[in-house]
């Protein structure tokens, strides 16, 4: 039976070529939708809105980039430099980029002073990250061979490095930075906040390789340090240095301090310490060898102390210069104790007390009078407590209260014992003398004008005293050696008995002088202290005198002081050397140190 040509079947027969056509249709409107669709956002995004394609090229290709701040400087009181800060460039590598170069890794590690091997595994440490430093302030040497080599994923980046012109002359002072250029000890870790700078930052372009194509803008200039002018005279500074190496190394001593002050100011002109080291070399900075001695180690000053006793008899006035004063037979009782000379000097005057170095003689004149009236003294003149100069790790030595004092303990104090203090200390208190009784701050960075001091001890008692010192550096004193040509100088020696344990050794002392010139109008304080001293000359007068006599000789040359002794003692007939001048002080009458 046929069908009819108007059966369904037959008119599905009759449409696959339309049906095609409109598939084809459908699949094209779909394209042509979807490029409409892209050409609208293109449109949209490239005219309408803009910062969406802005933002994506910039996290490509914007960067934010640290603008290193140049460190302040550091100088003298002239505006001699002691510290600045050298551009140099640290190497930085993109680690994925690097490692995907492996074949340049031996070239690197060589310019690098390395290892291919040990460079390869610190790289591969830090693979997944986009930034590690190489090598950090290279010198522009080597800086230079790798920039030229132009390896893949490596880079330089300007930086600072601090460096002292003066090296080891004043790294006990200033102290020195770390890699990052932050203070770490001195006057660097003190004064930081000042030196340090506030970087900048600004916008460059950089490839995919991490070069820098252009840079866009300047977001905040770098604001440099300041610079800090330090009240150290680098002459003054250099002379001290030169004299206690010298003297450290004559007498095989274990180290050495030499503090210097202006009178007049309170200013530090010197302040060195031995041993020491150059803090350019980083490889050679240790703790023991840039400690500040003349701050942060404390001691017992010994005999330099006599003359604040004998200062304080004679502000009592139950004492004058010629006062007689028995020290027969060479020692005295005290309680269970015994403070003993180191010879009989038998009737002797207050001034006697001093030149001849009498324990006896000022443990009398102490005993005299109240335990509280020495104390006072010793505390005003800033014994016990810091000096407030900002130097870390500035210690304060000791002073016990006069209510915690035995009979002994008072005894000990007069002669210097049962006290501790840093030579910083002792420089203040002999330039509290120097300037007629008034103590004063003291700085160590340059002042305006001179502070206002204190008034401690009368003028008339600072009259009186001071012939008793100058006596002391006299062919009858015990320190002829601290003289110095063309100036009338006054001082005290001490040799101190160093403490083992929680006693005094026997044959290990501390060798001081401190003293003051020139005597008609003083303006320069000194104190030096050398430790251990090896040998027969272990004495104050013989070891420590002299390097006061040389840096005081050059400090007063420099500073255009006036001569006011046109006789060097020096050339005065000899007469003969009393045994006081090179005998050391005896020990303490207690056979333990007192402790707090």
């Amino acid at each position: 039976m046929k069908r009819s040509p108007s059966s369904p079947s037959r008119k599905l027969r009759a449409s696959p070529g339309s049906w095609t056509t409109n598939r084809r249709k459908l699949v094209l409107g779909l394209f042509a939708l979807a490029a409409l669709g892209i050409v609208a956002r293109a449109v949209y995004l490239q005219l309408i809105d803009t910062e969406f394609l802005q933002g994506q090229g910039d996290e490509r290709f914007l960067r934010s980039v640290e603008v290193p701040a140049h460190r302040g400087m550091i100088t003298d009181r002239h505006g001699e430099p002691l510290a600045v800060s050298s551009p140099v460039d640290s190497v930085w590598a993109h680690p994925p980029t690097l490692l995907a170069n492996r074949e340049r890794l031996p070239e690197l590690a060589r310019l690098l002073g390395m290892t291919p091997s040990e460079l390869e595994a610190k790289v591969l440490s830090r693979e997944k990250k986009e930034f590690m430093y190489l090598r950090r302030a290279l010198e522009p040497d080597a800086a230079a061979r790798i920039q030229v080599r132009a390896i893949p994923g490596v880079f330089l980046q300007r930086e600072y490095r601090r460096f002292y012109p003066s090296a080891e002359v004043t790294s006990h002072l200033l102290g020195f930075t770390d890699i990052d250029d932050d203070g770490q000890e001195g006057i660097e870790l003190a004064w930081n906040s000042t030196l340090q700078g506030v970087p900048g930052e600004k916008r460059v372009i950089r490839d995919r390789y991490g070069h820098t194509v252009d840079e866009v803008e300047s977001v905040r200039e770098p604001q440099p340090g300041r610079t800090v002018t330090l009240s150290i005279d680098r002459r003054i500074q250099y002379i001290a240095y030169r004299a206690v190496k010298a003297a450290m190394l004559e007498h095989g001593a274990a180290a050495a301090t030499a503090v210097v002050l202006d009178v007049q100011t309170g200013e530090v002109l010197a302040m060195v310490n031995q041993p020491g080291t150059n803090p350019n070399d980083r490889g050679a900075i240790r703790g023991d060898l840039l400690r500040n001695r003349a701050l942060t180690d404390v001691y017992e000053p010994g005999s330099v102390m006599k003359p604040f006793t004998v200062a304080m008899g004679l502000e009592s006035g139950r004492f004058r210069p010629d006062t007689p004063i028995s020290t027969s037979p060479g020692h005295m009782s005290v309680g269970r104790y015994t403070v003993r000379d180191t010879h009989n000097y038998g009737l002797i005057d207050v001034t006697r007390v001093i030149v001849k170095s009498s324990n006896v003689g000022a443990t009398k004149i102490a005993l005299a009078l109240p335990a509280e009236r020495l104390w006072d003294l010793f505390r005003k003149l800033g014994f016990g407590r810091a000096s407030g100069i900002g130097f870390p790790g500035e210690q304060g030595g000791w002073l016990a209260h006069y209510s915690r004092w035995s009979t002994i303990s008072h005894a000990n104090q007069s002669f210097g014992y049962g006290i501790s203090m840093t030579p910083l200390q002792l420089a203040r208190a002999y330039a509290a003398l120097a300037s007629g009784g008034v103590i004063r701050p003291v700085s160590l960075v340059k002042l305006d004008r001179a502070p206002e001091g204190e008034r401690i001890l009368s003028e008339a008692t600072v009259r009186k005293l001071m012939p008793m010192m100058e006596a002391v550096v006299s062919r009858d004193g015990t320190a002829i050696q601290a003289s110095v040509a063309g100036y009338r100088v006054a001082g005290k020696t001490g040799t101190v008995h160093k403490i083992v344990g929680r006693g005094y050794a026997k044959n290990n002392y501390y060798s001081v002088f401190a003293g003051f010139a020139p005597v008609s109008k003083p303006r320069l304080a000194m104190v030096v202290i050398v430790d251990d001293p090896k040998g027969k000359s272990y004495y104050g007068g013989l070891v420590a005198a002299p390097v006061f006599s040389k840096v005081m000789a050059g400090a007063l040359r420099v500073m255009n002081v006036p001569p006011d002794n046109i006789v060097d003692p020096r050339l005065t007939p000899a007469r003969p050397v009393m045994a006081s001048t090179t005998a050391p002080a005896a020990a303490p009458a207690t056979a333990k140190r007192e402790r707090p």
